[in-house]
This record gives structure tokens, sequence and C-alpha cells, in this order.
């Protein structure tokens, strides 16, 4: 199926259990309840899928869960994290083998490429597939920022179609549109920002804790998309301290204990991940219950 580029997209958790093996079945619960909130599409193994925390044939088994329990319901992407251009390419066209419906490719891990490095990475992966790419910018998490300008320099490559913009300053929405026009779809990266970038031109929402919260998120995004911001402001507002946790380094340990407290998953991580403690894992509990105990309704 062909990815209709809006709406909410959760970045989905892998699921695992207390030994750190993938629990499949509660991935699978998890996918459920996503698609039965309402989400537009499933972003599998971007960061908090712990993408670069699992072995190649993991990613595979879990894609292909996803790609086989959705059923063309929905649009399943895959977060392509490697270490390589090679080893990019290389999983590129496992994902397009496994019927997924598109990606999204971040700059190569560890080493810190250059501005020309960085664009000859997209490009030489988008010249291996087919299927349509969105580029995940997040300069704060992998020390590679891509600028306005520099997406312009990719705008000849067809099947590079959306940008995820998580530099944290939602200036650069207009500054992308600026540089590049229409060129490519826009989507907010960061959940603390999804409203003043929805206002600015972006079209969607990579979102961490709609895994934890579902229903609410797409309601907010609903709320957005309408034009209806007094009532989304509200929603915002109330959903704004548990949203902060997205930008955090532990936001996959604050996102899988949220969806513990909620019922739609479990805490679980994999090390050099371990599970919240002490003083940390009390106050973002407190933070995540004061949600709980003042869900609005949507």
């Amino acid at each position: 199926m062909q990815v209709n580029w809006t709406g909410v997209f959760p970045a989905v958790a892998t699921q695992m259990f207390e030994d750190g093996f993938i629990d499949y079945d509660m991935t699978a619960t998890q996918i459920e309840a996503l698609i039965d909130a309402g989400v537009d599409g499933l972003v599998m193994l971007g960061s908090v899928g712990e993408n670069t925390a699992l072995e190649m044939d993991e990613k595979i088994a879990v894609l292909k869960l996803a790609v086989d329990l959705t059923k063309g319901r929905i649009p399943v992407l895959s977060g392509v994290a490697e270490t390589t251009t090679a080893a990019a390419i290389k999983y590129a066209q496992k994902c397009e083998d496994l019927g997924a419906n598109g990606l999204m490719l971040l700059p190569g891990m560890i080493y810190t490429a250059d501005t020309r490095e960085n664009l000859e990475h997209f490009r030489a992966v988008a010249a291996k597939t087919s299927l349509p790419i969105m580029i995940y910018n997040n300069p704060g998490a992998y020390r590679v920022d891509i600028k306005p300008e520099e997406f312009n320099q990719l705008a000849d490559v067809k099947n590079l179609v959306a940008i995820k913009e998580s530099s944290g300053d939602p200036r650069r929405i207009t500054d992308i549109y600026n540089a590049c026009g229409d060129r490519f779809v826009l989507f907010c990266g960061m959940d603390d920002l999804v409203m003043e970038t929805q206002v600015l031109g972006a079209v969607g929402w990579i979102s961490g804790f709609t895994d934890a919260f579902p229903k609410e998120s797409v309601g907010l995004w609903k709320l957005l998309s309408e034009g209806k911001y007094t009532e989304a402001l509200a929603i915002y507002r109330w959903f704004a301290p548990v949203l902060h946790m997205d930008v955090h380094a532990k936001l996959v340990q604050y996102i899988k204990l949220a969806q513990a407290m909620t019922g739609v998953g479990k805490e679980y991580v994999r090390a050099p991940r371990l599970t919240l403690v002490g003083e940390e894992r009390e106050t973002i509990t407190k933070i995540i219950q004061k949600a709980i105990d003042t869900r609005p309704s949507v």
C-alpha cells in the first residue's frame, strides 16, 4: 500500500521480557491497541524501538510481525539505523522484501559524518530501494544536523519524500519550507512541539508517547488538523509534562514505564539501558500517574 504521509505515526516500542529478550506477543498486542486507537501508520524500529540494541535477525522478525499483523490496514515503516551505508542498504532492501511500506532513514550511527558524507549516505540508500523514505533529523541524539538548505540538495532524489524534524527548533519547519518549498512532507519529531509545528505546517507526527496514550494522541492530532486550537490547547497542556520526557536521553525507559502504567506494554528494556530506580523512578512515576488521574475525555 502507498503511504499517506499525514497523521499520527507512533514510534512503536519493541516490547521486552525482563531478561531483555523480545516479547513478540506483547509487541503484537501493542500494535493492535495502536490500530484500534486510530493511528495512521506505524514506525517500527526507530529510537523508541531500540533499533541499535537489536541484532539484524531480531529487527527482521519485529518488522515481519508488524507487516503480517497489520495486513495492509495502515502503512508500516521501519527505521534504518546502521553503522555503515552498505549495511543500511542491505537492511533497506530486506525491508522492501518483507513488505514494508516505507523507511525512516537515519544518518550512519557512531561516526559523525560531515555534510557531504551525510547527504551521500541518504542518496546511496535511496538509490538501492524503491521504497519512499523519510529522513530523520535529530542532531541532539545523533550529532548530525541536516540544515534546511542541505535538504534542498536532496530534492532531486524522488523517493526521499518526507522529513522527521527533531532539531528542537520549531522555526526549522518554516526554514525548510522557505528553502525547499513543498518538496518534502514535514513531520513533527518531538512530542512536546506537536502543536507548535503543526501550526507552522507539519502534517504528521512521529510520536513516542502515543505508545502509552494512544487515544489522547490521536484525539489531539485530530483537533489540531481540524483547526480546533482552543480544544487542542487544553489537551496539549494536560499532556505537556509527559511529552517533555520524549526529548530526554532515557525516553525509551520513560515511554515504556508509561506503557506499563497505562496497561499497554511493559517497562523492560535491553541493556545497556536499565529500568528506572530510586528517586528518578519516583519522579517520573508521579508525572505519569498525574496524567493518568486527570485524563481528558477525547
